[in-house]
């Protein structure tokens, strides 16, 4: 039996993303968007503004949907998408942060856009090569190894995200 594996990694997260994660992203408004569960929670501020310190202070800050949503924006997909697809330049300092969920949610749709069309570029041979030096101490992995990663990112920080959404709608309904 002949297995596509470009197809199936990139059904991996495609099923996800078509029939879990973006869903429950719709109607996410920006009250919840930049809503605080705890105090000093580390978040994309209304100015554009980004929490972030390396190393991370421990223990590490509970983050916004909004700081979560960059991570993966820029973080996960978009600075991978230009490292490996050709994608528009991208990194932590210079990004326009989305200073709303719809803005944050078209940059999303965007990079997630991106990225799946280039892993559905890819073919065996690609997937075997090295992903090279934009990935740091992962440059001599094999690019299965980072599609993979890729999809492990979306898939658990989607979950953080639905669960924030979750908190979310309880906390408000308990306050109406």
């Amino acid at each position: 039996m002949s297995i596509d594996v470009v197809s199936e990694l990139a059904e991996q997260l495609d099923l996800h993303w078509r029939t879990q994660l973006r869903p429950r992203l719709d109607g996410l408004g920006d009250d919840e968007y930049f809503w605080e569960p705890v105090p000093g929670c580390w978040t994309v501020h209304r100015d554009g503004g980004v929490d972030f310190d390396f190393p991370a202070p421990q223990p590490e800050p509970v983050t916004t949907i909004a700081w979560r949503l960059a991570h993966v924006i820029v973080g996960v997909l978009a600075m991978r998408s230009h490292a490996h697809f050709g994608g528009p330049p991208a990194d932590y300092q210079s990004w326009s942060y989305a200073t709303d969920a719809a803005t944050a949610l078209a940059q999303l749709d965007d990079a997630y856009r991106r990225w799946i069309d280039g892993v559905r570029s890819l073919d065996t041979a690609r997937l075997a090569e090295p992903v090279g030096p934009a990935e740091g101490p992962w440059a001599q992995a094999p690019m299965i190894a980072l599609v993979l990663h890729i999809n492990r990112e979306v898939i658990h920080h989607g979950a953080e995200i639905a669960l924030l959404r979750d908190l979310y709608t309880h906390t408000h309904l308990k306050e109406s």
